[in-house]
């Protein structure tokens, strides 16, 4: 399967080249709106380089991985869209909810394949529990907690994209950067909709003009509490930062770390250690699924749907939370 990496100025670029060539699809090329980062990137990987984003869509691969700067994103995803060719969409690809709707819309119009690259929904813990909920053992949802903190947000400036931290461009900060994962992890588990009961937002340890750590409880319709928390308060630069996804029902607690996870179940008496995927190679397992489901015709696991229902609801948290 023949893929194109559109947007190689990103900081998840490398991520998903190595996720791509792990799973053994074809680069067929590098682009970005700087012609000369591309041409670095493509040639420090031994790559074809692509100078006009126009060649992309006249000779069209089988998907296009999209990413890049929010205030471009939207017109390119248009045009792909338009032109019928498959997307994986990285974030952020819009600078606020209502662009990224209209995005959606159009997607719907053309019942177009667009995926969203949120790797922890493929993460040990998370399909440890997909696979106790197929064989009925897993129990009702009790409570989970999501947490993703990293190291200080000079890395985005260190980057090149220090626009992430520019509320005006990326929307947000910890929250909207790093805490989409997890409530796009509470939305794929709760049971009907999900209730704001707290929110918690601060910026004591980095000042700047979003916020450096975020804390969201939430409460499902069963009444199963969801707890979500992201930062850059994390003391190193250490790739994976402190990550937790911790999923806890009837009969099975489940615990992710990042470089360890296990699987606690009563009804066994068990506690089994899981297969570790790091955060930053789940990528690999997020790639995976998305072309084997592109290429069986199949919706993708994580859709543009998706990534509307997290926005919306970080929104609502961001409201919450006032000025």
């Amino acid at each position: 399967m023949k893929i194109i990496l559109a947007g190689s100025s990103h900081w998840h670029a490398e991520m998903h080249l190595d996720a791509a060539r792990f799973y053994g699809a074809e680069i067929a090329g590098i682009w970005d709106q700087n012609p000369g980062q591309a041409h670095a990137f493509a040639a420090h990987h031994d790559l074809p380089f692509i100078e006009d984003f126009t060649e992309i869509l006249s000779s069209p691969p089988d998907v296009i991985l999209l990413m890049g700067h929010p205030s471009t994103v939207p017109a390119r995803v248009r045009a792909i869209i338009g032109a019928g060719i498959p997307l994986i969409l990285e974030k952020p690809a819009a600078s606020h909810t209502r662009e990224l709707m209209g995005l959606r819309d159009l997607a719907r119009q053309h019942q177009a394949f667009v995926a969203v690259p949120l790797p922890n929904r493929f993460g040990p813990a998370v399909a440890a529990f997909e696979r106790l909920h197929r064989q009925g053992r897993a129990g009702v949802v009790a409570h989970c907690q999501f947490r993703l903190v990293n190291g200080p947000p000079g890395r985005y400036i260190a980057d090149g994209v220090a626009w992430v931290v520019d509320p005006a461009v990326g929307g947000g900060g910890a929250l909207r950067n790093l805490g989409i994962h997890g409530v796009d992890a509470a939305l794929s588990l709760a049971t009907g909709r999900l209730g704001l009961k707290t929110v918690s937002i601060a910026n004591r340890i980095h000042p700047g003009p979003v916020e450096d750590h975020a804390l969201l409880v939430l409460e499902d319709e069963a009444g199963a509490l969801f707890i979500v928390e992201a930062g850059y308060t994390f003391a190193s630069m250490r790739p994976g930062g402190d990550f937790e996804w911790r999923i806890v029902a009837a009969n099975a607690t489940l615990v992710d770390h990042g470089d360890r996870a296990n699987c606690a179940t009563l009804d066994d008496a068990a506690i089994v250690d899981l297969p570790v995927e790091l955060p930053a190679t789940r990528y690999r397992l997020c790639m995976r699924d998305t072309l084997d489901r592109l290429a069986r015709k199949a919706p993708p696991s994580v859709s543009i749907e998706d990534y509307v229902a997290a926005m919306s609801l970080i929104d609502a948290a961001y409201e919450k939370a006032g000025p």
